[in-house]
């Protein structure tokens, strides 16, 4: 994956003119003098930087800045600090990037919906107690894979691959307790495809009554249910919420152990979130009623 210079000009154009509104909304609720003394470079500039990090062949924020932004991208950037102040500059755009990913970068819900949870792991098993940035805060946690150390990100996606939802918890909190928040799964409507950790007759009966359907495959010990042919194929298909994990860690980089604080570890999850979302492909699966099939009512 690699952005274009017209598409790092499109993500900048879109962040400044987010953080052009950010900053009126802001000014209204600050208590005290705004500070006179502006950073150098502007806050659309750093959220620019740290999103397109996350579309480009590099694995090290610091070689990606000091290499290529302050020499390939300086007709683009010519106000650049050192890295040094770019990372506290970073830590300070976590709110900006939330509120971004929230209210720009979101798709738009189809009726086909798919979800689930991911481990973001911020360090190996062996060094769980020798851990100090993440001390009191990372939990300890079992997936499909395994014991891991850190948190988990749960997702909603549609059919097209782009993400409804999100959200970030402990590693040991259950797969259903987000869903039974009705903030995470607000403005979703139809079908909600999901895997056998979100199997709960309880969890199915609150959210159909709420207009969202769950439906789950069937653990061996459980007795075998009616289901549609299309719920069974669209059920298989969950591979598209699998993918899209699979990028957002080996593509986006969301995942690594090389944080220095919790601010940098959120501001990297969601500038890889953001970035994703201004891929031209995504993985997404083709699905088209055919009406001519269905029996005809006389």
């Amino acid at each position: 994956m690699y952005f274009t210079e017209d598409k790092v000009t499109e993500i900048f154009y879109l962040t400044d003119e987010f953080c052009n509104e950010f900053e009126v909304v802001l000014k209204k609720g600050l208590i005290g003098n705004e500070p006179k003394r502006k950073p150098r470079m502007s806050q659309s500039e750093v959220m620019t930087i740290l999103v397109i990090f996350h579309g480009m062949n590099f694995r090290n924020l610091k070689h990606f800045y000091q290499q290529y932004v302050q020499k390939q991208l300086k007709h683009l950037f010519p106000k650049t600090v050192s890295y040094n102040r770019f990372v506290e500059l970073a830590q300070s755009a976590s709110l900006p990037l939330a509120i971004f990913l929230k209210t720009c970068c979101l798709g738009e819900s189809t009726g086909i919906s798919f979800v689930d949870s991911t481990p973001v792991r911020v360090c190996k098993n062996k060094r769980i107690k020798r851990n100090k940035v993440f001390k009191d805060i990372a939990t300890t946690g079992k997936s499909t894979m395994g014991w891991f150390h850190g948190f988990k990100l749960h997702l909603v996606v549609n059919d097209r691959g782009e993400i409804l939802s999100f959200v970030i918890t402990p590693a040991n909190v259950d797969d259903r307790d987000p869903l039974k928040h009705g903030n995470f799964l607000a403005n979703i409507k139809g079908k909600l495809y999901g895997d056998k950790g979100y199997v709960s007759s309880q969890l199915a009966n609150i959210l159909f009554v709420d207009g969202l359907h769950l439906i789950t495959g069937i653990r061996n010990n459980m007795k075998n249910v009616l289901m549609e042919m299309k719920d069974k194929i669209l059920l298989r298909k969950r591979s598209v919420i699998e993918t899209i994990n699979d990028e957002l860690k080996n593509i986006c980089q969301i995942e690594h152990s090389r944080h220095r604080s919790f601010g940098n570890f959120i501001s990297n999850l969601l500038s890889g979130l953001i970035a994703y979302s201004f891929f031209q492909k995504k993985p997404a699966i083709k699905y088209e009623a055919d009406f001519n099939t269905l029996p005809q009512l006389f």
